[in-house]
């Protein structure tokens, strides 16, 4: 299995910048994709952005430009880079692996992002 612990949340004025961080442990060599999925009261869990382990992204509509995503492969560590926050990026962050031949899910407990002034 794949855990995956989340840090970073917090609280941000609007057009601020924060930096998200995941660190994943376990069957970590079995990981094929990785990325972060946001959710607010009352709605779906939605996806911000993915990576592979080849380094290709992907991005939602909504953070395209304004959000960036890495790996540091040597530390098993994901990073979710926001910048220009809105109002609207307010919600709980969670961090995803996809690992297996058959792109098991792992998830993060969630960290809570809340863009206000």
């Amino acid at each position: 299995q794949v855990q995956l612990v989340e840090s970073g949340g917090g609280l941000v004025q609007p057009g601020g910048s924060l930096r998200l961080s995941c660190a994943a442990s376990g069957i970590i060599f079995r990981i094929n994709a990785m990325g972060w999925y946001r959710q607010e009261p009352g709605k779906e869990r939605e996806l911000v952005a993915t990576i592979t382990m080849g380094g290709n992204t992907n991005y939602a509509d909504s953070v395209k430009g304004r959000f960036f995503i890495s790996t540091d492969n040597a530390k098993n560590m994901v990073y979710l880079q926001m910048n220009s926050l809105k109002a609207e990026d307010t919600a709980v962050y969670y961090c995803n692996a996809k690992y297996n031949y058959n792109n098991l899910d792992a998830w993060g407990q969630g960290t809570l992002v809340t863009v206000s002034s």
